[in-house]
């Protein structure tokens, strides 16, 4: 992984750690989401566009896909 250094205006930063302490995670991972959902999409990997567009909120909705895609079981 490679480090950089960004500036940003104290609200900015402020709103940034904020929102990254809801999330749960660390600003930098804030900020590299941040940064990798500002960027286009791989072109080698198609269906990596459709990764993380179904959100049910249930932490384990893998065991249920057929629901989660579906709308019912299978």
């Amino acid at each position: 992984m490679l480090r950089t250094q960004i500036s940003l205006s104290q609200e900015d930063y402020d709103a940034a750690k904020a929102e990254a302490a809801r999330l749960g995670i660390s600003l930098a991972e804030f900020v590299r989401r941040a940064v990798r959902s500002a960027l286009p999409a791989d072109d080698s990997q198609p269906w990596m566009s459709y990764a993380g567009m179904v959100e049910s909120g249930d932490p384990v909705s893998s065991l249920t896909i057929d629901e989660v895609v579906y709308g019912h079981e299978r």
